[in-house]
């Protein structure tokens, strides 16, 4: 009754699993209900551990995946903030030379760019936090700067 082409079981297979299993059942196929059922609790300790020793590689995977994926949160974390800390650097450094470039022709406006608000700015930015506190004084510190500006009423002439 053979027809020459070769049984699902007998035919190669790419999955080592697979496979195994094919040879295995090759192996035990003459053997009969009550061998094959002592020859499968005979294996089920060895199962056992191996299966023991899979569930431990894969722990092991997920511990090494998740130490990876804190270091990397790691170092972004540790590249954000010193890109804030430059940015805050560039712009405290440039709030105060155009405070100094500004100052001879206009000194409120240097008391705008180089007061409470380069202070809050520069918290802001390296700190990474703002206080109403801050704020409160770079508006005071704007509004004095302003009422400066207002044009004065000339002097009375003196006859």
């Amino acid at each position: 009754m053979t027809t020459g082409a070769q049984l699902p079981s007998e035919q190669p297979s790419e999955d080592a699993v697979l496979s195994a299993g094919a040879r295995i059942a090759m192996q035990w196929r003459d053997l009969g209900a009550e061998q094959l059922g002592v020859a499968l609790r005979a294996m089920e300790p060895q199962l056992r551990r191996e299966h023991q020793l899979e569930v431990m590689r894969l722990e092991l995977e997920r511990e090494e995946a998740q130490r990876k994926h804190t270091e990397r949160q790691e170092q972004r974390e540790n590249r954000r903030r010193i890109a804030e800390l430059a940015v805050g650097a560039v712009v405290a450094l440039t709030m105060l030379g155009g405070g100094v470039y500004v100052a001879p022709g206009s000194w409120w406006l240097s008391c705008l760019l180089c007061g409470p608000s380069l202070l809050a700015l520069a918290k802001i930015f390296v700190l990474r936090r703002s206080d109403p506190g801050d704020m409160a004084a770079v508006a005071g510190a704007s509004r004095t700067a302003t009422n400066a500006v207002t044009p004065q009423p000339p002097p009375p002439p003196v006859p």
